[in-house]
């Protein structure tokens, strides 16, 4: 008697449980937005848009006027070795890839700060030392990318920026540093430059 007590009493609970899970699956799956932004943090930051990336997306959703905007934070450890660039750029590029296979119609702005900046390059297709374990941007999603913008780009040091260096994007690519930045300035030497 008891073990048909208790037998009932998991199946209700195995009922009761999947009707949970399925509407919230449901509910979780977001229509398609017309702009699709995602962007890297700086090395350091807490998981997220960061310091950068959040006033980016803000500017922009206001100048995007009524079109609907998605903002996506490439999922990446930030450390400080800066060894995650590579895998950072493989989130990047699995996130486009997925929206871009989902949602036809979206098109893509893809932006980084410091590190972040080096996950954009190494996707967009810009090697550098951290690029190891990396990914670039197929070329069936390419010409949804609509702009790429970096903040502090540490290819600054090798005298390159996405606009001069990448015959595909440099056209739609704008960087900033900071004057004296030393992380994007060849003889930079003002670390705050770098964090405002």
């Amino acid at each position: 008697m008891t073990v048909r007590i208790l037998a009932r009493v998991c199946a209700a609970v195995s009922v009761a449980a999947a009707a949970f899970v399925v509407p919230t699956a449901v509910a979780d799956a977001a229509p398609c937005s017309d702009v699709d932004v995602s962007f890297a943090r700086g090395t350091g930051e807490f998981p997220g848009l960061g310091i950068t990336g959040r006033p980016f997306v803000d500017s922009l959703v206001t100048k995007l006027g009524g079109r609907s905007v998605g903002t996506y934070a490439v999922n990446y450890a930030a450390d400080v070795i800066q060894a995650s660039a590579g895998p950072g750029s493989r989130d990047l590029v699995a996130h486009l890839t997925s929206v871009a296979a989902a949602c036809p119609s979206t098109q893509f702005v893809i932006g980084g700060y410091s590190q972040g900046a080096t996950v954009v390059s190494n996707a967009v297709g810009l090697r550098t030392p951290s690029s190891v374990g990396g990914a670039v941007i197929p070329a069936e999603v390419a010409d949804r990318v609509k702009a790429v913008v970096v903040f502090g780009n540490p290819l600054g040091l090798f005298g390159r920026t996405i606009e001069s260096a990448s015959p595909t994007y440099g056209p739609r690519a704008r960087s900033f540093c900071n004057v004296g930045d030393p992380v994007c300035q060849i003889g930079g030497f003002n670390t705050v430059a770098h964090l405002t």
